[in-house]
């Protein structure tokens, strides 16, 4: 399961240079976002990668291009509407990627992403960055989500919850702690290729199956 060159599995990169110019790259646009947002008072923010450690967790769909996801979280902001939010930050994204030679930033359902991207020298596998708005409150992790209806005044902004996600810091400690980790990953991988198969991707991104993950180990394993 997961050999390169099946086209319908994912697999785990193995390639250490690719992995180390790929996070390096996306790291350090993603971190000029960051910048370029709190360089005012209207949304503080922070930025990771999805799941603390989670450049362990970088997947790839055969031989297909790779997507590498971004939390952004909101700390504050003076900004009320979701819509102004999404509109925002994906203004601060697009002088970013402007500065460095990229195209626009895309607005999908759940995140906002770049374009595919390649290195010149090495491997040669397509890439983009996707970045998830994200918030944390006493009821766990939202996410903002942007309803298309095919007219721009009807679409809907919202910030839809994600489920059983109140703990999940404290449970990533747990298996940590007690050297699960090497369970997370095999468990991630099954779940990435169930909802493949399943052509339920959708409505499982990257961050819920992380979740999902977290939350089945540590009620196995505890």
């Amino acid at each position: 399961m997961g050999e390169k060159g099946n086209k319908f599995m994912y697999h785990y990169i193995k390639d250490k240079e690719f992995l180390s110019k790929l996070h390096s790259t996306c790291a350090d646009i993603v971190n000029q976002l960051v910048v370029e947002i709190n360089k005012d008072s209207v949304i503080k923010v922070s930025a990771y990668l999805v799941g603390s450690g989670a450049k362990k967790l970088i997947t790839q769909n055969g031989d297909q291009e790779v997507d590498l996801d971004y939390n952004l979280e909101i700390k504050r902001t003076t900004l009320n509407n979701c819509r102004d939010i999404k509109n925002y930050i994906m203004d601060m994204f697009d002088v970013v990627l402007e500065r460095n030679g990229w195209g626009n930033c895309q607005d999908s359902t759940s995140v906002i992403s770049t374009e595919y991207r390649e290195f010149k020298q090495g491997n040669r596998t397509g890439f983009k960055v996707d970045i998830a708005i994200v918030k944390k409150d006493y009821t766990g992790w939202q996410r903002l989500i942007h309803d298309k209806t095919g007219f721009v005044a009807m679409d809907r902004y919202y910030w839809n919850q994600a489920p059983n996600s109140r703990d999940l810091e404290d449970r990533v400690k747990w298996i940590k702690n007690n050297n699960y980790w090497a369970d997370v990953r095999i468990v991630y991988l099954e779940k990435k290729n169930m909802y493949l198969s399943r052509q339920d991707e959708e409505n499982h991104p990257s961050f819920n199956v992380y979740i999902e993950t977290i939350n089945e180990l540590f009620m196995r394993l505890r």
